[in-house]
C-alpha cells in the first residue's frame, strides 16, 4: 500500500481478522481502496490433545495488531483512531469457546483445526440431516455432553474467537450470519429451527438441560447497525490509551474468514465462487440450485447476507508449504547469503514450475493436521517417490505446490462429478494467490479459470473493513449490488486459464497421490502413537 494523500472524507473504514497465523488489520479510504495496515504473527499450540491459542495468545496479538495499525495510519496519513468511521471484527471460523455467567473461559479455545468432535458430527449429521463437521462449534459442544464434561455444568453461552472479541468490545453478543452457519446450520436469517427443535431434543435426550437460544450466539446480517465500541471495550484494545481510539466506533456484525473471502472477492450471487488458501484452503461456490445430496466433504454455509453457498474446506494448506521454503531459507543463511523472502518464495515456485509438470515421479502430502475432505484422521506430512522418479528441486516444489490443492481437488469433484455444478471462473485470494505459481496451479487442478484482484494479498481484513464501510454506506442495496457497483465496478484482476499440458501432468499426479494417502494415514497413527 503506497504512501501519499489519500481522501478520507468519506470515511475510514477499519478490518482485523485473526487468522491462523497472522492477525493483520487494513484501513480503508473513501475509495475503499487499502491505504494502512498493521500485523502480528502467532501459531497455534497444541496442548493437552487440542490445537488452540491462550487468551494471552489473543489479547496481545489484536492489541499489537491494532497498535500498529494506528501508527501507520498516522505516520502516513495523519490520521488516528478517533476518526474512524466504522469497524469490523472476523476471525477463523467454527471452533468453540465456552463461558460461565461471569465470562470465564471454562476451557482452552479449541480451534476450527481440531477433529476431537468427530463421534459428535457424525452423530449430528445423521440425525438433522445435514453435514455437520467436526470443526463446527455445535459439534465441540455436543462432543463435551457425549464426554460428560465437567464445564457443562458451569456452561452459560458459546462463541466464536471473531464473536469473543466483538463482544469485548461492544458488550453484543450477535455474529454475522456466514460466521453462523458454521455455528449450526442456518435458515431464513435464523438458526434453521426444525433442525434446532431437533438438535435440542438429542441434548436433552443425553439429561442436559441447556436451552440453545441462550447458548448459541445471536444472528445478525450484513449492513445491521447497533454495536459500538464502549469504554470497556476502548480499554480492552488500547491498554496504555496511546492510540486515541474513542468510545462509540460503530462496529458492524463479526463474519467468519469464509464470509470476508466472498465479500473480498466480490463472490456473494448466485454463479460467483471464490478460494481462500493461507494456512487452510476453502471453495466457495454459490449453484443456483440446493445440492441433492449430503456429502461429508462440503459445507453448506451462508453469506454475509444470508445466501446458501456450498463449502468444500481442508484443513491444510501453506503452511507444510512454507516450512520447506524456510529451510531453504535457512540453508542460504548457512552458505552466507541472505535472502529477500519475496525472492525466496519467487525463485523456488518459478523453478517449480519450470520441472516436470507430473513432478516426474516425486509425491508430497501436506497434512500437519486431520484432512477430513482426504479421509485422513490424524495429521503427518509425508513425502515419498517412485523408484524411477527424479529427484529434483523442481519436481520437489512442484510437488509441494500440488499437495497444498490436492484435498480440495477431491472434495471439488463432487461438486463436479456427483452434482452436475460447472464453475467458469473462482477469484482467488490469501497467500498461495500472491505468486503467479499458485494462481496457475489451482487453475490447473480445478480445470477452471482462476482471477486475482491486486488486493488478494490483503484477503480477509480488507472483506471486514468492506463489511464495516457496507454498514454505513449501503444505501438500501444488497450487499451483492453495493460491491458490484460501488467497490468492484472498475477494479483490476489477472485471469489465467488452464494449461491443458499442466492440468494433465497433475492429473497423473493425483493418481499417485490418492494411492500414497494409505501411507499417509499409516504415519498418523504411528506418529500418534
Amino acid at each position: 500500500m503506497s504512501e501519499g494523500i489519500k481522501d478520507f472524507t468519506k470515511g475510514a473504514f477499519v478490518g482485523i481478522e485473526l487468522g491462523s497465523t497472522r492477525i493483520k488489520a487494513v484501513l480503508t479510504d473513501s475509495s475503499l481502496a487499502p491505504a494502512a495496515s498493521g500485523e502480528y504473527t502467532w501459531e497455534n499450540r497444541y496442548e493437552n490433545g487440542y490445537w488452540t491459542y491462550s487468551l494471552d495468545d489473543i489479547h496481545t496479538g489484536f492489541r499489537e495488531c491494532f497498535r500498529q495499525l494506528a501508527e501507520n495510519a498516522k505516520a502516513a496519513y495523519g490520521i488516528t483512531p478517533d476518526k474512524f468511521t466504522a469497524m469490523g471484527i472476523s476471525a477463523m471460523m467454527h471452533g468453540y469457546m465456552a463461558f460461565d455467567r461471569e465470562g470465564n473461559l471454562l476451557t482452552p479455545f479449541r480451534t476450527w483445526r481440531n477433529t476431537t468432535a468427530a463421534e459428535a458430527a457424525t452423530e449430528m449429521s445423521r440425525a438433522l440431516g445435514f453435514n455437520i463437521p467436526a470443526r463446527w462449534s455445535a459439534a465441540h459442544l455436543y462432543q463435551a455432553i457425549l464426554d460428560g464434561e465437567e464445564h457443562l455444568q458451569r456452561l452459560s453461552h458459546i462463541t466464536t474467537l471473531a464473536g469473543y472479541i466483538n463482544y469485548r468490545l461492544t458488550g453484543d453478543r450477535a455474529v454475522g450470519i456466514g460466521e453462523a452457519s458454521g455455528i449450526f446450520p442456518v435458515k431464513d436469517g435464523d438458526y434453521d429451527k426444525e433442525r434446532l427443535s431437533k438438535f435440542q431434543q438429542m441434548i436433552r435426550d443425553k439429561g442436559y438441560d441447556l436451552d440453545l437460544r441462550e447458548i448459541l450466539p445471536p444472528i445478525k446480517t450484513a449492513g445491521t447497525e447497533g454495536a459500538f465500541l464502549t469504554e470497556e471495550g476502548v480499554k480492552f484494545i488500547d491498554l496504555d490509551g496511546l492510540t486515541g481510539i474513542k468510545s462509540g466506533l460503530p462496529l458492524c456484525p463479526p463474519e467468519g474468514d469464509a464470509g470476508t473471502g466472498m465479500t473480498a472477492t466480490n463472490s456473494v450471487l448466485p454463479g460467483t465462487g471464490n478460494i481462500s488458501a493461507v494456512t487452510s484452503v476453502f471453495s466457495m461456490l454459490f449453484s443456483k440450485e440446493p445440492l441433492k445430496g449430503v456429502y461429508p466433504e462440503i459445507d453448506i454455509v451462508a453469506t454475509p447476507d444470508g445466501a446458501p453457498a456450498a463449502m468444500v474446506h481442508c484443513n491444510n494448506c501453506c503452511s507444510e508449504l512454507d516450512a520447506w521454503v524456510n529451510m531453504f531459507g535457512e540453508f542460504a543463511e548457512l552458505m552466507g547469503i541472505t535472502l529477500d523472502k519475496s525472492k525466496l518464495y519467487n525463485t523456488l515456485y518459478d523453478n517449480a514450475m519450470a520441472a516436470d509438470n507430473t513432478c516426474g515421479g516425486v509425491c508430497a502430502c501436506n497434512f500437519l493436521s486431520a484432512e477430513p475432505a482426504a479421509g485422513a484422521q490424524k495429521g503427518s506430512p509425508l513425502y515419498f517417490r517412485t523408484p524411477g522418479s527424479k529427484l529434483e528441486l523442481g519436481n520437489f516444489f512442484r510437488a509441494q505446490l500440488y499437495s497444498a490443492v490436492a484435498a480440495l481437488k477431491i472434495g471439488m469433484d463432487i461438486l463436479f462429478d456427483n452434482e452436475d455444478v460447472t464453475a467458469e471462473e473462482f477469484t482467488g485470494h490469501g497467500g498461495f494467490f500472491k505468486s503467479a505459481a499458485g494462481q496457475q496451479v489451482m487453475a490447473d487442478a480445478l480445470g477452471t479459470k482462476v482471477s486475482t484482484m491486486t488486493t488478494a494479498g490483503e484477503g480477509g481484513a480488507w472483506g471486514m473493513a468492506l463489511l464495516a464501510a457496507f454498514m454505513i454506506r449501503g444505501g438500501g442495496k444488497t450487499l451483492g449490488e453495493w460491491l458490484g457497483k460501488d467497490v468492484f465496478a472498475e477494479s483490476e484482476k489477472v485471469t489465467v486459464t488452464p494449461d491443458s499440458s499442466s492440468a494433465e501432468g497433475f492429473a497423473e499426479f493425483m493418481k499417485l497421490y490418492r494411492k500414497g494417502l494409505a501411507v499417509q494415514k499409516a504415519a498418523g497413527e504411528a506418529a500418534d502413537s
